[in-house]
């Protein structure tokens, strides 16, 4: 009855797996060898892009009232879900 459980979960004697060699087990992770040499450049990095800046009559008090006014408008959406 033990064995029979054992063998269910897979936990019985396994045959050790034959060696193999270098070469081989290259080939398996990585495939055949090619003669091709290949070159790789790197990109020059891009220019960094300006920040487009809002410039008009935006005071600090009309920011803080805009801020408050989508505060409430936030507040109002989720209570009347």
């Amino acid at each position: 009855m033990f064995a029979w459980l054992l063998s269910l979960f897979g936990r019985g004697r396994r045959a050790e797996a034959a060696p193999i060699r270098e070469e081989d087990a290259y080939a398996r992770s990585y495939g055949v060898r090619s003669g091709e040499i290949l070159s790789v450049e790197r990109l020059p990095d891009p220019e960094p892009q300006q920040i487009p800046r809002r410039t008009g009559d935006m005071s600090g008090e009309l920011l803080r009232r805009a801020f408050e006014v989508k505060l409430d408008s936030r507040g109002k959406a989720s209570t009347a879900t």
